[in-house]
């Protein structure tokens, strides 16, 4: 079943402490005007659904500030940070598309096409690793990568600095945030990754039915909700989905990496590129299906254009000899049969599952201004 948890959080304070300077003039003229303060960064009050698990992952060296969570949401439209000033953050991230782009594959500066697909970067607040094979622990780090890779936004950190430094808006919101003189590497990647912190997605209708409004889903999405969360059994009365073994609770993801049979052999070894271990070949993160019906096409590189080719997948096509492959998919059966065989689920049972996968959608989210791009 799913599990319930509710939690409203507030984020940590944060002081910054500026001290003006003064001095006597030795020579009799006029002391210099002593330099104004810096106001201290205003604590950010995030609050989450009360569905939502409590326990978000909020760095003690990083707490989220209005000022800090407003200087992030500039850095991520912003374009001056790649090698050619032609894309920014958002140009694999939009927020219409639930901060994914609809492409198979990320293209980069100069067209350079990424091998996988740029994820969702909703409610990341909970996730320990990121990205498809799990090499960022944490979004500071994360951020790190875009920036830099040369099929991605292609521009050392130094130079994003050096770019930024020259325009005196951001020179301006990088003291409010951090205090004066704080225009760093490391506070650019901390300003993004307050501002991905922020954007938590629970206001679909999936969400105001777990908060008691049982009138928000029809009674085939409600049948398509029940055969996610089943493990099947075998049997009739145990029918399921086989879903939220990986895809689990109100956050719809585990944390965890899984090879869910889509290869016999790898052209890309995901989760052992940055472990080395055999054991995770063809394990990739699993993503979370918040705003699913908004995010495709869907895996790691885009093979499945529809919800219905993914199911078609998991009930169909799964490739029982690939290697590592997720123990749950290989005993998830709706066959008296047992391990080894398909899914097994009917016509009507993968349309009702899709059903419930578009209730994930949450409009509100993909046009809440606090995430769009700054318009002065």
């Amino acid at each position: 079943m799913l599990r319930r948890t509710r939690g409203w959080v507030a984020a940590g304070l944060v002081g910054v402490i500026a001290v003006a300077a003064c001095s006597r003039d030795g020579g009799g003229g006029d002391a210099p005007t002593p330099t104004p303060p810096t106001a201290a960064p205003t604590p950010y009050a995030l609050v989450l659904p009360s569905n939502f698990p409590s326990s978000p992952l909020l760095p003690a060296d990083n707490p989220l500030t209005v000022e800090g969570v407003d200087l992030g949401r500039y850095l991520f439209y912003e374009k001056t940070l790649s090698v050619d000033n032609s894309i920014s953050c958002a140009s694999c991230h939009r927020q219409s598309l639930a901060f994914t782009d609809g492409l198979a594959h990320a293209v980069g500066v100069n067209g350079a096409r990424h091998p996988r697909g740029a994820m969702s970067l909703s409610n990341l607040l909970w996730d320990p690793l990121l990205t498809w094979d799990g090499a960022s622990a944490g979004l500071e780090v994360q951020a790190h990568t875009p920036l830099t890779n040369e099929v991605e936004m292609h521009q050392t950190l130094a130079a994003s600095v050096t770019k930024l430094q020259a325009q005196p808006a951001y020179v301006a919101r990088f003291a409010k945030a951090f205090g004066a003189g704080a225009l760093t590497e490391d506070n650019l990647l901390k300003a993004l990754a307050q501002f991905v912190r922020t954007l938590v997605s629970g206001n679909s209708r999936y969400d105001r039915y777990r908060r008691g409004d049982r009138s928000v889903l029809s009674a085939d999405e409600v049948r398509g909700l029940q055969l996610f969360i089943t493990h099947p059994s075998g049997t009739a009365l145990g029918r399921g989905g086989n879903c939220a073994d990986c895809h689990a609770g109100d956050l719809q993801t585990n944390h965890d990496f899984v090879n869910n049979g889509l290869d016999r052999t790898f052209t890309d070894l995901g989760r052992a590129v940055p472990t080395g271990l055999a054991s995770d070949q063809g394990k990739f993160r699993i993503p979370s299906l918040r705003n699913i019906a908004l995010t495709g096409p869907y895996m790691h590189d885009g093979r499945f254009a529809t919800l219905e080719d993914v199911l078609a997948h998991y009930n169909e096509h799964i490739e029982y000899g690939s290697p590592n492959l997720d123990a749950n998919i290989l005993n998830g059966t709706n066959s008296p049969l047992g391990i080894g065989q398909p899914l097994g689920l009917t016509a009507t049972e993968k349309k009702q599952i899709v059903l419930f996968l578009k209730t994930l959608t949450d409009s509100t989210f993909i046009q809440d201004p606090r995430f769009s791009q700054p318009t002065d």
